[in-house]
């Protein structure tokens, strides 16, 4: 039979190895004479999901590639595939993360102690990053400033997410870079909430007391077509949660923590001040 042709033409399949992977994956299946559709069902998953990997929308996956060997008897071919197109400058076990974060609708981020990384003005994060690569080469560091403002830029895109970041008050004092670092990432997280209708940001006073996620970081992802996962950080590693009955167990926390922190307005007047605060040091 004749495959379905679910998509238009992807993407140069020179572009990038996640680009010929996909290119690879919708060659082999019209040879097979198969929809995505019906290689989602070989491989436990929507056909959209499959149409994703093809349109080099999402990041190959060690499992998937593993059952599209298998369904069309290719050998490593996927396999050896994936390996290249999962080579990235971000650290391993934040990669897929990072990859769900471009496609989500709506993000939900908490952070005990520094500004979300979405947020993050350039001497910031440099400061962050050269205090947890403190033995790095400067061109490591270099690559993970760059990809960190990279992602960042997906805030002030007309189709970016939704953004609901509540921070500890915490955040606020402690002093990453300096003052004058300081004073410039607060004025800037004040002026985004001012400006960009998009995200909301809350403060979680010292005053709350006790509170789930306060050591640590717990970033929640919806989409328009796939269920939620989270995102949970420590200091060199992380993990990607999508079981469904504990993503709703974050989503209840993270309702508790959101419901005892302080309304935007407070906030935002709470940020600026202690933006001026840190200006006249």
């Amino acid at each position: 039979m004749t495959a379905q042709h679910d998509q238009n033409a992807g993407p140069d399949p020179y572009t990038s190895p996640k680009t010929f992977y996909g290119s690879e994956l919708r060659r082999v299946r019209e040879e097979a004479g198969l929809s995505q559709t019906e290689v989602g069902e070989r491989c436990f998953c929507s056909g959209t999901y499959i149409g994703q990997f093809e349109a080099a929308v999402r990041r190959p996956q060690p499992d998937i590639s593993r059952m599209l060997d298998e369904a069309f008897g290719t050998g490593k071919h996927f396999r050896r595939l994936c390996e290249l197109a999962r080579r990235s400058k971000l650290p391993s076990y934040f990669e897929d993360a990072a990859e769900l974060e471009k496609l989500a609708e709506a993000i939900s981020t908490y952070e005990s102690t520094f500004v979300p990384s979405l947020l993050q003005t350039e001497s910031y994060a440099r400061a962050l990053i050269n205090a947890a690569q403190r033995f790095a080469p400067s061109k490591v560091v270099d690559d993970l400033v760059r990809s960190r403002m990279e992602r960042g830029s997906v805030v002030d895109e007309a189709t970016g997410p939704l953004l609901w970041v509540i921070i500890h008050e915490a955040v606020l004092n402690v002093r990453v870079g300096g003052a004058s670092v300081m004073a410039e990432q607060l004025s800037a997280l004040a002026e985004t909430m001012r400006m960009n209708r998009r995200v909301l940001v809350q403060v979680l006073p010292y005053a709350a007391g006790e509170q789930a996620f306060l050591n640590g970081t717990m970033v929640l992802m919806a989409f328009a077509d796939s269920p939620p996962a989270v995102y949970t950080e420590s200091a060199y590693t992380g993990q990607l949660i999508d079981e469904p009955s504990l993503v709703a167990q974050y989503q209840r926390a993270y309702d508790l923590v959101r419901a005892a922190s302080l309304p935007s307005e407070a906030s935002l007047a709470l940020i600026e001040s202690t933006a001026k605060e840190f200006a006249k040091q």
